[in-house]
């Protein structure tokens, strides 16, 4: 697999993009969480019959039916894509993470650094070492943005209560909002997961007033792997994050999602991206593959100027990840190179 997206082939299609992975900025989304809220109103985790932000049972609702956690957590394993980081911005330290971008280290990116007190154990992503898990002794196991698999889950929750994909959610397409409901709630924290979205909250309503121009306008965001061209579709985080800023996805290429939220597209039929706005990631590839393609650059959109190739490892990371901590560092890195496409 490409340690820099975690592709899986599909039925459906050559790519299925398995999950979105993690990227943060500590320093730019602590200044945007000092907006208070409490989070009481979440619709995607629910805490027992007391109303205290940080009782306990906890309930949290999933896909496998209501996951309920009887006491404050002491030892958290984060399985899901962006669930490690997450728990660290909620302050609690996992002891065992999947690398879903293959960082290393403590399986985050350097914008996450210096978050983790002690490394964590470093477990797979798709396919799991169970007898490694169990070994770390978790009492709660979170799992929010993966597969939704029934024998991941069933075989998970056998170890310690799992918190599994929201209900009615599909793989991977866990919102940001989403996975801070359902972890802080688990962890006794839900005053602090409704300060965390409030704070990215903040910085979206920022970027949006900072660049009105973007209302309205189509953008177009895709992928070039080894396995060829792409683009994702409404659902999938990275769409989410472009909607969050005002622009409305190239409803050509939603109308060939057919449930999947990533549709391939080949190299004779490029000019399906095009749009006021072409944003492009290459995923195991030299980016140069994409701005040198003389096809690419044969998009009406790309021959004006209007696109932006991800080309910076970081960038493209965190546009991708869609967690806690990685917005912050996306809206500041890619906002400045949307507005400036726009303007060539």
């Amino acid at each position: 697999m490409l340690p820099s997206a975690r592709l899986l082939r599909g039925s459906a299609g050559r790519w299925t993009v398995a999950a979105l992975v993690s990227a943060a900025l500590i320093t730019p989304l602590a200044a945007g969480c000092s907006s208070p809220s409490d989070g009481s109103d979440s619709s995607a985790a629910k805490t027992g019959s007391s109303s205290s932000s940080g009782s306990f049972p906890a309930t949290i609702p999933t896909k496998f039916g209501d996951v309920t956690v009887d006491k404050k957590p002491t030892r958290v394993l984060a399985l899901g894509w962006g669930d490690a980081e997450t728990s660290l911005a909620l302050g609690t330290q996992p002891v065992g993470a999947s690398d879903w971008l293959a960082f290393g280290g403590n399986g985050v990116g350097p914008w996450a650094k210096g978050l983790y007190k002690k490394k964590p154990e470093i477990i797979g992503t798709l396919e799991l070492n169970y007898e490694k898990i169990a070994a770390l002794r978790p009492d709660l196991i979170l799992d929010t943005k993966s597969s939704g698999d029934s024998k991941r889950y069933k075989t998970l929750s056998k170890i310690a209560p799992t918190v599994d994909v929201p209900k009615d959610g599909d793989a991977y397409k866990t919102s940001w909002q989403e996975q801070i409901q359902m972890i802080a709630a688990a962890l006794g924290k839900k005053e602090e997961g409704g300060k965390l979205i409030a704070g990215v909250d903040k910085k979206f309503a920022e970027a949006t007033k900072e660049h009105p121009e973007f209302k309205g306008k189509t953008i177009s965001v895709g992928a070039l792997s080894g396995d060829g061209y792409g683009a994702y579709v409404r659902g999938d985080s990275r769409i989410s994050f472009a909607q969050e800023l005002g622009f409305k996805n190239n409803p050509e290429v939603d109308a060939k999602a057919k449930g999947n939220f990533f549709i391939n597209v080949s190299r004779e039929n490029l000019n399906l991206l095009d749009a006021d706005l072409v944003v492009m990631s290459p995923i195991g590839v030299s980016s140069k593959k994409i701005s040198g393609d003389k096809l690419f650059q044969a998009i009406p959109a790309v021959r004006k100027g209007h696109s932006v190739v991800l080309d910076n490892q970081d960038i493209s990371q965190a546009f991708a990840t869609d967690s806690a901590l990685s917005i912050g560092y996306a809206i500041d890195k890619t906002v400045p190179l949307f507005a400036k496409a726009l303007r060539d």
